[in-house]
């Protein structure tokens, strides 16, 4: 049985951790406004430019001079991950789910005789798939001391994924991020970047519209296709701030409520050997008493 000064310190230092977990989950709740109304004030833009892509890219598919960013470099072979996790912990399962995610997705292609290069952003999405796939990694980005992510991280992202595509180090790029529900709900997604997904758009009643454009469909996707991948990178990075404040305000909550828990049980120990030792010492007064 512990002694009750063990107890107390027991009980001091579960107290002092739940008024910590409290504060970090005020401090999430707080963080998490603002990025999960940045992240919604992204999405449909970021939808937007997909549909005019589908637009502009179903006339111009076919086409040789068609650009590559659009079409592809014609092979499946190599394959870039672009893995983008958080930079801190105490999130709950948010960074382990993604690198589950994005582990099973490295297999399966694998397992197709295709060669996986990993790019990750966040260092708790490397620090976990280089345990198994250090091979495969070409580059690490963090963004640990910035307090807020900006456009400007998603191009300089996108930047480099371009020079690299120039370069022929691979022939297809998807995004592996939790895409941001609600706050107790990201869900770990592949999203395609290149070659450029085109979503089906659904038939219109009636005779389809004509449009002519001005300048011609592979000037302006020339122009379009390069701030549609900084758009998604943007897009990504945004969902995945949100998720990880949802996730780690979930996290602190409950670290809270079971601090509570186990304060209350040791102070119910505490309690008890406290009045076994007084029974103890009475028992021992009262048989000394009698012994005289």
């Amino acid at each position: 049985m512990a002694s009750l000064k063990a107890l107390r310190t027991r009980i001091n230092s579960v107290k002092s951790t739940r008024k910590i977990t409290q504060a970090m989950k005020m401090v999430a709740a707080a963080k998490l406004r603002r990025a999960q109304a940045q992240a919604e004030a992204a999405r449909p833009y970021a939808e937007r430019m997909q549909r005019m892509l589908a637009s502009l890219g179903a006339s111009v598919t076919g086409n040789p001079d068609a650009p590559r960013l659009l079409v592809g470099t014609g092979a499946d072979k190599v394959h870039l991950l672009v893995v983008v996790t958080a930079d801190r912990g105490l999130a709950g399962p948010f960074n382990t789910n993604v690198g589950r995610f994005a582990r099973a997705r490295i297999r399966a292609l694998e397992a197709e005789g295709k060669t996986v290069k990993i790019l990750s952003v966040g260092r708790k999405g490397a620090a976990y798939l280089k345990r198994e796939f250090a091979s495969r990694f070409v580059g690490e980005i963090t963004f640990a001391g910035k307090k807020r992510v900006g456009f400007e991280e998603a191009q300089d992202i996108t930047a480099r994924v371009s020079a690299m595509f120039e370069a022929g180090e691979f022939d297809v790029c998807a995004l592996v991020y939790n895409r941001f529900r609600n706050v107790i709900s990201q869900t770990p997604v592949e999203q395609r970047l290149i070659p450029a997904p085109l979503p089906e758009v659904a038939p219109a009643e009636g005779p389809a519209p004509i449009y002519e454009y001005e300048p011609s469909e592979e000037e302006i996707l020339a122009q379009i296709l390069p701030q549609n991948l900084a758009i998604q990178v943007y897009r990504a990075l945004l969902d995945s701030a949100a998720g990880e404040q949802g996730s780690r305000m979930t996290a602190m909550d409950n670290a809270t409520r079971n601090a509570g828990d186990m304060i209350n049980k040791l102070t119910l120990n505490y309690n008890r050997t406290r009045q076994a030792n007084i029974t103890r010492e009475l028992i021992e007064i009262i048989s000394g008493a009698e012994a005289l």
